[in-house]
């Protein structure tokens, strides 16, 4: 990825004048070897005066295309463009003169120099403009650093020439002041680092490297103060431009917006190692006016040090009372949710037995409710001191929140963990007299023991935890926890991602069961039963999935996948001359969601199928949940020619009105009726009064369950509709349709099949 702008024309321009001023200065160092020499310096001055106006002039220009290119950059970028043509303009000034006479030190242009670093510094502050303000031991660390930096720096650059001085006054103060003010701009690029407003890459170091080479370069008037005039030297010629060049160069840069923090250790090592630098500098102390330029920033570099000691023990001493009270429950004074998990978490680690309890305190909401929330503190600071002194001091009590405590126990006995429950229980039932009340607070306690294979104290909480509301529940105060009783076992979890998996690769598969004519025993319906292939254990049947379903939150997708099938299977059911109908049960939740109903009519339409080809099964919970809705629904359903049935009926509560209000075309009666009709006289009155009833409000009755011919004979002679049963066919795959139907209809499979086809209950 390239950074922004890099691949516009005007940053081409930009990468194209940057090259055009190496050329040039390269032409000029050349120019100086092959013209006339000492003798007659006045063509080499020329020549000299004639590259540096060309080699600024190409930066100036650099500078402007990159201002034009970047617009927020663009105040920053023409401060440095100032300075540089300053800069220029000085030198060539003082350059022409020399071409003429010898200038003596200071000249007429070192005003222009000194306003060209204006230009510089401005460019600097506003190249971070924006970012926020650094904290105060971020401030100090930068003074440290950067002390210890102007020391060194003063020492390398300043120190050896100035041992030659002898004039003072104006010409001392330039002599020193230049070079000064360039280790002053590169301390300031890298406290902008230190500080995190600069980033840590080339450009930065570009910027110091060029304020360094500066340096150098000016230390040059240190000669020329004791020489009386400026000194020519075509390699201090070249160090300015290469200077000015890196200047320009990372000024036309764009910088990263992100800027990295560092490494702690790294950090600390620095500040102790420029600790020791202004040490230094203060026990060597060298004389005259560059000892006071080395000793200032020595002295800064050990008070900045010293406060961020202070400033440090102070955030240590912050820490460690932070730590204190994160750990700490504010109200009771125990340990709190995330002590008592990282304590359980260590002992995980470590491999040590133990056991975890979740304690819930009974009937709690009602003394907040009753009696105020400052009563319900204090029946908490009661409750978390009688556990506190009742308990060993190995047993780790902890209040995790609310009304809910913690208990971490050096066992995994049971039978002791449970005797500590017990006594918990006991000395919280001893009356406890709050408010005039005399209140003894019952607890649910849910226990658990760690195992070779929890990975976290996580696992133990909610495994206490379903204990814990299972005791609530059955009200027996405390119970060990029981996989059986945990809806949300790991085996249950990974049951549920198995589906997942197969509602993804198709791995559920349809079977159907057919339903015939009572009197002529045509097939008029196929219902559709849903199976998972398992790749390890085979074909299961829906009882061994549908729950995990529901309770993975699946049954939605689950619902869609059947009922693309059902509209598959059904396209192939109609081209091969088949015209019964193919039935697909519907839970409550997906009938009255408002998604599924859609996607069917959908469907439908893309595989070019009458609306009467499918029929939806409903239970009748589906009106118990939510009746306007379910009405709604199966009103959509008829608008688009749907057929409804309700399916199980008898087993529920639903009022009759359902039956004359509701637009459903069929009755389907459960099998618990059918299978005891022939040895039970109620039941028989039941079906028989039933079906009476449905006919009279003109719907279809339907007998599900038919498993044997007296069974069926019955049933004929109550006029029920419809058959379904093992005795008409066990379900069967849809391969297996066409061959079955051959079969029933030549009259072959009517006494066999039951017993011919697979059978999936």
């Amino acid at each position: 990825m390239t950074r922004r702008g890099q691949g516009q024309p005007g940053a081409q321009w930009v990468r194209r004048l940057g090259r055009a001023a190496w050329v040039v200065a390269a032409l000029g160092a050349a120019s100086s070897l092959v013209l006339p020499g000492p003798d007659d310096g006045a063509p080499i001055r020329y020549a000299l005066v004639v590259t540096l106006l060309a080699f600024f002039a190409l930066q100036v220009i650099r500078l402007l295309f990159a201002a034009a290119l970047h617009p927020a950059r663009r105040l920053a970028l023409l401060f440095l463009t100032a300075g540089v043509g300053l800069w220029a303009a000085g030198a060539a000034t003082v350059g022409a003169s020399q071409a003429v006479e010898l200038v003596r030190f200071p000249a007429p242009g070192e005003a222009l120099y000194l306003l060209s670093y204006l230009g510089m510094a401005a460019f600097l502050l506003l190249d971070v403009a924006g970012r926020r303000l650094p904290a105060l031991s971020v401030w100090l660390e930068a003074a440290v650093v950067c002390g210890a930096a102007a020391c060194v720096s003063a020492f390398a650059v300043l120190s050896p020439l100035a041992l030659t001085f002898e004039r003072g006054g104006l010409a001392l103060l330039l002599a020193i002041l230049y070079p000064l003010i360039d280790l002053v701009l590169g301390t300031i690029v890298l406290a902008q680092l230190l500080l995190r407003q600069r980033e840590r890459t080339g450009r930065t170091a570009a910027l110091a490297l060029a304020f360094l080479g500066l340096a150098v370069a000016d230390s040059s008037f240190l000669v020329s103060l004791k020489q009386d005039t400026y000194s020519t030297n075509v390699l201090l010629d070249i160090l300015w431009g290469v200077s000015f060049a890196v200047l320009v160069g990372a000024a036309c840069t764009p910088p990263r917006q992100a800027v990295g923090q560092g490494s702690g250790q790294l950090r600390t090592r620095t500040l102790v190692v420029a600790a020791g630098v202004g040490l230094l500098v203060l026990v060597v102390h060298p004389g005259g006016t560059i000892g006071w330029v080395v000793t200032v920033p020595a002295i800064i570099t050990l008070v900045g040090a010293g406060a961020r000691m202070v400033l440090a023990l102070r955030e240590a001493r912050g820490a460690a009372e932070a730590l204190r009270l994160s750990l700490t429950d504010e109200l009771t004074g125990l340990p709190n949710r995330r002590a008592v998990l990282a304590s359980a978490d260590e002992s995980l680690r470590e491999r040590r037995a133990f056991g975890f309890m979740l304690l819930d305190l009974d009937g709690f909401k009602d003394i907040n409710d009753s009696l105020g929330h400052g009563t319900g503190d204090e029946v908490l600071i009661a409750v978390a001191r009688r556990m506190r002194d009742a308990l060993p001091s190995d047993v780790v009590v902890a209040r995790l929140g609310g009304d809910e405590f913690a208990l971490l126990s050096l066992t995994d006995d049971d039978l002791e963990l449970l005797e500590t429950a017990r006594r918990v229980r006991e000395v919280l039932m001893a009356p406890l007299h709050i408010d005039n009340l005399d209140l003894a607070i019952g607890a649910s306690i849910g226990i658990t023991v760690a195992g070779q294979d929890d990975a976290s104290a996580t696992d133990l909480l909610r495994r206490a935890d379903v204990a814990m509301y299972e005791a609530k529940e059955s009200r027996s105060g405390a119970l060990l926890y029981d996989t059986a009783q945990d809806g949300y076992s790991r085996q249950r979890l990974r049951r549920g991602e198995e589906l997942r998996h197969a509602i993804a690769s198709n791995e559920l598969v349809l079977w159907y069961q057919p339903q015939v004519d009572a009197v002529s025993r045509r097939v008029t319906a196929m219902e559709a039963l849903v199976r998972w292939q398992h790749p390890r254990e085979g074909l299961l049947s829906p009882m061994l999935f549908l729950s995990e379903a529901r309770r993975a939150g699946l049954m939605p997708a689950l619902s869609d996948a059947v009922m693309r099938m059902v509209v598959s299977d059904t396209r192939a059911f109609v081209d091969a001359g088949y015209d019964f109908r193919v039935a697909m049960n519907c839970a409550p939740p997906e009938l009255l969601g408002g998604q599924l109903l859609p996607r069917l009519y959908e469907e439908l339409a893309e595989a070019d199928l009458p609306g009467d080809s499918v029929l939806i099964e409903v239970t009748e919970d589906s009106f118990l949940s939510d009746p306007e809705r379910a009405r709604d629904a199966l009103y959509d359903l008829r608008e688009h020619e749907v057929q409804a049935s309700i399916d199980d009926y008898g087993t529920g509560f639903s009022s009759l009105a359902y039956l004359r209000d509701l637009p459903v075309q069929e009755l389907k009666i459960d099998r618990s009726f059918v299978s005891a009709l022939t040895a039970d006289h109620r039941t028989r009155l039941i079906v028989q009064t039933t079906t009476q009833m449905a006919h009279a409000m003109g719907l279809r009755v339907v007998a599900e369950g038919v498993e044997d011919e007296q069974t069926a004979t019955e049933l004929v002679a109550m006029k029920v509709d419809v058959l379904q049963g093992y005795h008409i066919a066990a379900p069967m795959p849809p391969e297996q349709v066409g061959p079955w139907l051959r079969r029933w209809a030549t009259g072959a499979g009517r006494s066999t099949s039951a017993g011919t086809t697979p059978s999936v209950a």
